[in-house]
């Protein structure tokens, strides 16, 4: 056992011997850590420019609102168009609006509700962008790694997030919010680069020519595929309450200053590597639907103990746990995410997982803000908690062990 468990281990770290796959992943995370470096610029400037508990958790809300209402278009244009030029398109785009933020903030002239629509102007881009990024992993890696390059590019994220905030943190307090916004704009130049010199096979134009028509299409075949179902419906139970912690990390830590929020935040991260590196083994020994729910018990417990701790030292070990707990969960439900559909469905799934994630935790960072604003952080946390617990109810009628995850198409194309 302990043999398999080694393979399966050297097994996850193989597609980085793909000089294709290693080049985008390496730009990725520089580009990821940018994100975060913009991630704690904005919250922590949010809180020099409004003490309101509400315009802090919006923050992180107006990052994901555009999912409501641009992912499902995104899908279906990742399907129909040559990605590669899609992708270069929504990264040009969140150069431009991270600059713009950047300069506006260099110059005292951002407000709280500038800070916001930059956001969201970014939050656009990040979404036309994601399901066309995640479509592309079987396209620059082999077949038979396809799941490890997911857990891969999940692992990839980690480590921009164990680096980006201490960075970001240490920018903000030396520099100002404004410098990580723009050393985020510059750290998109690295996947510009990398799609400018990629030479992809020719994507297949779907027959349907409207968007709206493609949309309709990618929802007959959820209706018809009772595994997807499972996975979406599995993935809005939990984030919804999961989005907590990290909404409204910045008040939490807000005695600790910026470079103890971006400290709080690289726990997190180094945590979240710590349970990438563990999932191999533990995929060995329990089923997926043991390891998230369990997972999910544990950030719970943690998004609970966040509210209640006040001691730096502790709150960096949960902190810590939070993280490891919480790369459990969604590298779990990426891989399923990422293999639950044929190729040419591939980005619309996708859209629609992303759509339940993303805008689960739009909606949560909104009305856990709006809690704490009436009753404290510390009760807002706990009602989240309690949310992730009752949300594991849905294990009952949706699991994803076994067949499910083998993610057969449920029907053939029409």
């Amino acid at each position: 056992m302990e043999n398999i468990a080694v393979q399966h281990a050297d097994a996850a770290w193989a597609p980085l011997r793909e000089p294709l796959f290693r080049s985008l992943w390496i730009a990725a995370v520089i580009s990821y850590t940018g994100t975060w470096m913009q991630n704690v610029g904005a919250g922590w400037l949010m809180t020099q420019l409004s003490t309101s508990p509400l315009m802090v958790g919006l923050v992180q809300a107006a990052a994901a609102v555009p999912v409501f209402f641009v992912v499902l278009p995104a899908g279906a244009l990742a399907d129909m168009v040559d990605r590669r030029r899609l992708l270069l398109f929504t990264q040009t785009w969140m150069v431009a609006a991270a600059a713009g933020l950047g300069v506006l903030t260099l110059l005292h002239a951002v407000t709280p509700w500038s800070l916001l629509l930059f956001t969201l102007i970014l939050g656009v881009g990040a979404v036309l962008n994601d399901p066309a990024w995640q479509a592309i992993t079987p396209e620059i890696v082999s077949p038979g790694r396809h799941a490890s390059a997911v857990a891969l590019n999940s692992a990839g994220f980690n480590v921009a997030r164990a680096v980006g905030p201490a960075l970001g943190g240490i920018v903000v307090a030396t520099a100002g919010s404004g410098w990580s916004f723009l050393l985020n704009a510059v750290s998109f130049f690295g996947v510009i680069l990398f799609l400018c010199r990629w030479r992809c096979a020719p994507h297949d134009a779907l027959p349907t020519q409207r968007v709206r028509d493609a949309i309709m299409e990618g929802f007959r075949y959820v209706r018809r595929a009772p595994q997807v179902r499972s996975v979406l419906i599995r993935t809005g139970a939990f984030s919804v309450g999961a989005t907590s912690l990290l909404a409204l990390l910045p008040l939490i830590c807000q005695p600790h200053g910026a470079q103890g929020y971006g400290f709080l935040l690289t726990s997190f991260g180094v945590g979240a590597l710590a349970g990438a590196a563990l999932l191999p083994r533990l995929r060995l020994r329990y089923s997926v639907d043991g390891l998230v729910a369990v997972a999910t018990v544990v950030f719970a417990a943690m998004t609970f103990a966040a509210g209640q701790v006040h001691a730096f030292e502790w709150l960096c070990g949960v902190l810590f746990t939070a993280g490891a707990a919480w790369i459990g969960i969604l590298a779990c439900f990426n891989v399923v995410a990422q293999t639950m559909c044929p190729s040419w469905m591939r980005a619309r799934a996708l859209s629609m997982y992303l759509l339940v994630l993303q805008g689960g935790m739009a909606i949560g960072s909104a009305v856990w803000g709006e809690l704490a604003a009436r009753k404290g952080v510390p009760v807002a946390l706990a009602w989240s908690a309690l949310a992730m617990v009752v949300g594991l109810t849905s294990i009952l009628r949706h699991r994803l062990t076994g067949r499910e995850l083998k993610m057969a198409p449920a029907v053939v194309r029409d």
